[in-house]
């Protein structure tokens, strides 16, 4: 694309690609520089030069000017940018439906839903957390919502490759960040409320303001969907612009889930809606899984399929990776895999597990917390933990460049009134000591990385095996082996 065609009276020159990070410029590349949280983009706008680029997009005033090197001075960089995205690739969100489902539990779950559900009447695409993923293709993401760039490149591969819709996970740092800025949503789901990223945000307020971002941005030909049960909801309700559509279990709703009947391999309960009444089952398990079954029927139906069409699919949908992951390997109690990582997300899995797991059999909890995040919530893990857990296994959990045991040990300070709580640093070794000491009926959960394959260290990044992976190598080489032995 022609740099005159961008902006107006601009040279006519030849624009390769768009670019924040000065060391992925290309040759012809165009330079934005973001004032970010670590640092400000115009530090390096020689280092982006240098690899190519002909094209600056900035704020501060530049005292040395490179020749050949067109120089556009802007307001804010990032409007300019989100601008320019739609511009370059030609306004790839416009061509899809798109499903933006935010809040702090739960994104994954319902953006998966929503894909698996909606791929039956035309290709759709899904972004979050586990992957990018649409027909054939299947990606590795580098955060839960991509950089506006990269989101908006992928969306035009969508758009290229005929896929018709796409399911987003957005982050609350995604939207103060502005990476969505350019996304023509449809549909917003709301999912939940509850503590989390006070390390970034500052203030629960702060937090909350974020996420509301998604709604007070929606067009008014937009669809918001929420959920009824949350004490949000009303705020986000009165700053909507749109069409606004409720979902719940406990108080009346537009799609409301009644007569409940829960279990370790499926469930099933009552939808009213439009006051006719469908006799739902689904492969989904846990209270918490209805509420983002029914935000996934809600955003679908209101996207234009008949409700009728969308239930014959939802006793069918596809395990999600480390999501309420249950590990069956022939073992004769449960294991479970789970992705939970907040106060509220530990609790909803642990009353799961309360329901499944007989009087008489022990839950057993396999978790830490991650280094250089949320120190206040560990106290309130082990808090939650000792509630409903007879076994707490600490161990380490993305500790980055602090000390497990030190991690482990503030989780410690909220335990009370249990049995036992050990800790062993690695997570292996954790995970496989849970299995090892549980007996027939009991309940382990492995929880906080579910289908991750890495762990991040001092060093950075590092390999592991999964939580999902480990579990069923375990049962298989140390439990079932030895009773075979």
């Amino acid at each position: 694309m022609k740099l005159s065609e961008i902006f107006e009276n601009a040279p006519d020159i030849e624009v390769s690609g768009l670019y924040t990070d000065s060391r992925s410029v290309k040759p012809d590349g165009m330079f934005f520089c973001l004032d970010g949280i670590m640092t400000n983009g115009h530090k390096f706008i020689k280092q982006a030069v240098k690899k190519g680029a002909k094209t600056i997009v900035h704020t501060e005033d530049i005292k040395t000017l490179i020749d050949d090197v067109v120089y556009i001075k802007v307001e804010n960089v990032d409007t300019t940018l989100n601008e320019v995205i739609n511009k370059f690739y030609d306004y790839p969100s416009e061509n899809l439906l798109v499903f933006g489902v935010t809040g702090t539990n739960g994104k994954s779950t319902v953006t998966n839903i929503i894909k698996d559900i909606y791929d039956h009447f035309a290709p759709c695409g899904y972004v979050g957390t586990i992957s990018i993923e649409y027909k054939n293709v299947k990606l590795q993401p580098n955060l839960t919502t991509p950089d506006a760039i990269y989101l908006n490149r992928t969306l035009r591969e969508m758009v290229d490759a005929d896929v018709k819709a796409v399911a987003l996970e957005v982050s609350s740092h995604g939207l103060e960040q502005h990476r969505v800025d350019a996304i023509d949503f449809d549909v917003a789901v709301f999912t939940n409320f509850t503590y989390d990223h006070l390390d970034f945000h500052g203030t629960i307020e702060n937090y909350f303001q974020a996420k509301s971002k998604l709604f007070r941005n929606l067009k008014r030909s937009g669809v918001s969907v929420l959920n009824i049960d949350d004490p949000k909801y009303i705020e986000l309700f009165d700053l909507c612009k749109g069409k606004v559509v409720s979902y719940g279990i406990h108080h009346e709703s537009d799609y409301l889930a009644k007569d409940l009947h829960l279990s370790m391999k499926e469930s099933s309960f009552t939808l009213v809606y439009h006051e006719k009444e469908y006799a739902v089952t689904t492969n989904l398990v846990a209270e918490y899984n209805i509420y983002n079954l029914l935000a996934a029927i809600a955003a679908i139906v209101e996207s234009g399929i008949e409700i009728e069409e969308v239930l014959k699919y939802v006793n069918t949908i596809d395990q999600i990776e480390g999501r309420l992951e249950i590990i069956d390997e022939g073992q004769p109690f449960n294991v479970i895999v789970d992705f939970a990582h907040t106060p509220d997300g530990l609790e909803k899995i642990f009353q799961f597990a309360k329901k499944i797991t007989p009087s008489d059999a022990s839950i057993i909890s396999v978790f830490g917390s991650a280094g250089r995040r949320d120190v206040d919530k560990r106290k309130v893990f082990g808090e939650v933990a000792s509630k409903y857990c007879d076994t707490i296994i600490l161990t380490e959990d993305d500790p980055r460049d602090e000390d497990p045991r030190q991690i482990a040990d503030q989780i410690k300070s909220g335990i009370h009134g249990i049995s036992r709580s050990v800790y062993i640093e690695d997570r292996y070794g954790a995970i496989r000591q849970a299995i090892e000491q549980a007996n027939p009926n009991d309940t382990v959960l492995i929880l906080g990385k579910g289908d991750e394959v890495f762990m991040y260290r001092e060093e950075g990044r590092a390999p592991w095996i999964g939580d999902h992976n480990a579990a069923k190598e375990i049962i298989r080489r140390y439990y079932l082996g030895s009773r075979i032995d």
